[in-house]
């Protein structure tokens, strides 16, 4: 990790938001919001896959919402992708997010993947990616998310992930149960696919605007085997987080 970069990244998204503050004092303060996040990771897991190589990651993140429901921001992490890759990942996103009725939302929205600091023989790994949310908010709250990329890491493969994920907040303890599982399907077309699974199971803990939370994270199927032998980012873990949400 290379914190002067990452302080920079972090500042970058930061200060997208000042033409955005503009456009918020115009509108009705009480209606609108801004709000960050903070965060430091044993690892950065992403869909089961460590971004890391299984290091640390710290990151942070600004997003304003709007009344209508309109939502955009930025976030930005320390990644590892070997010696001549990125060393920090800057996403953007814009989106539309309504609650149908008390207990259903629906999330309709684009992520710009972005990667800085790598080298000149590396290549461009920057995508866009098409996402769809649905959540239910019950006893127990469940969530659903189709993601779309059609040209994913600026390869020309087609990704498809699917997941699903659950929670349960146990009574006023601030302690959560969570438990998610999903499905990443990449075709290169004539170069191959690629096929794997992801899981986790995690347990939180909220304290004032903080939460704490430990997960376990695994990736599984016949072709996370195969990219398990290639890689130990594939490999299952344990990861500590500590975020700090700032209203």
């Amino acid at each position: 990790m290379k914190p002067v970069k990452l302080a920079t990244a972090l500042a970058t998204a930061l200060l997208l938001s000042l033409p955005l503050s503009a456009f918020a004092q115009e509108a009705e303060e009480e209606e609108s919001a801004f709000s960050g996040t903070l965060a430091v990771t044993s690892d950065y897991v992403f869909r089961g896959v460590s971004q890391t190589d299984n290091k640390p990651a710290l990151q942070g993140g600004v997003t304003y919402s709007a009344p209508f429901g309109l939502y955009v921001g930025a976030w930005g992490s320390n990644v590892d992708f070997g010696d001549e890759g990125p060393d920090i990942e800057i996403d953007y996103f814009i989106g539309w997010s309504k609650d149908l009725n008390d207990t259903w939302n629906i999330d309709l929205g684009v992520n710009r993947y972005t990667y800085e600091g790598a080298s000149n023989d590396y290549g461009d790994i920057d995508y866009n990616e098409l996402i769809g949310k649905v959540t239910w908010s019950g006893p127990v709250t469940v969530g659903g998310i189709v993601a779309f990329a059609d040209d994913y890491g600026n390869t020309g493969a087609e990704q498809l992930y699917t997941g699903l994920s659950a929670s349960y907040d146990i009574g006023d303890s601030g302690f959560s149960l969570g438990a998610s599982t999903g499905y990443t399907s990449i075709d290169a077309g004539s170069d191959g696919r690629a096929d794997y699974y992801d899981g986790s199971l995690t347990v939180s803990k909220g304290f004032g605007s903080g939460t704490a939370t430990l997960g376990y994270y695994d990736t599984f199927g016949s072709d996370a085997s195969e990219l398990r032998r290639a890689s130990d980012i594939y490999k299952p873990g344990l990861v500590f987080t500590l975020s700090l949400d700032i209203p």
